[in-house]
């Protein structure tokens, strides 16, 4: 799942990423509206994480922008109002959910990935292909009854290379959807962790790379 996390507080901002980079997500940041607009232009993302109250291009604006455009990213507002008429014009200008600062984070993690399951065709409860499985709800991955132990983004390349169906992935839709902003397009770091992976689900192989196209399971 790709996020924006827009929020003029840098350090706050930054403390958020590093939590959503930690659960598997590709996180990009913005820190002020104009910003944020000029990432959803170019970049596909399941949530934007909108604080409200930004400087320049207010949060209002850029809540009204992604609704205008029928965008299918979901938006969770950020605000440190708390009084439910807060809440009530924050839905009204399309936002999808609403919390108030301070949050728990556990539960913005909770309320971005049910969001995230909004904005594309819903995943089954498991993926699978072959003996290769992850439970999407528990987020752990299996080769056959063999639990296998993955870091976050392993994860979460397995969920995109499953839910492909054996169509092929290139590398650069795997760099969008699992990884953000801050990766290197020429770097190897997709083939690198496809390899990591591919140790990690034993023999068999079931990845399968395609030249000139990209990975299938």
């Amino acid at each position: 799942m790709r996020v924006l996390v827009v929020e003029d507080h840098r350090r706050l901002a930054a403390a958020i990423a590093q939590g959503l980079r930690h659960e598997g997500m590709a996180v990009d940041l913005a820190f002020d509206g104009s910003d944020a607009i000029a990432q959803v232009t170019i970049n596909r993302y399941e949530v934007v994480v909108l604080d409200r109250d930004l400087p320049g291009v207010h949060g209002d604006h850029v809540c009204r922008t992604l609704a205008d455009g029928r965008s299918e990213t979901r938006v969770l507002m950020l605000t440190a109002a708390t009084t439910i008429r807060d809440r009530v014009e924050g839905l009204e200008l399309g936002a999808d959910d609403y919390l108030p600062k301070p949050f728990d984070f556990t539960e913005l993690v909770a309320r971005i990935r049910a969001l995230g399951r909004r904005a594309v065709a819903p995943l089954p409860p498991t993926l699978a292909r072959g003996d290769v499985s992850v439970d999407c709800a528990r987020r752990v991955a299996y080769r056959g009854e063999r639990r296998v132990a993955l870091t976050p983004k392993e994860l979460a390349l397995l969920e995109c290379l499953l839910g492909a169906d054996g169509r092929v992935v290139s590398a650069e839709e795997l760099l969008q959807r699992v990884w953000d902003a801050e990766a290197n397009p020429f770097t190897t770091t997709v083939k690198t962790t496809v390899g990591r992976l591919r140790r990690k689900l034993g023999e068999p192989p079931v990845i399968e790379t395609v030249r000139e196209g990209g990975y299938r399971i």
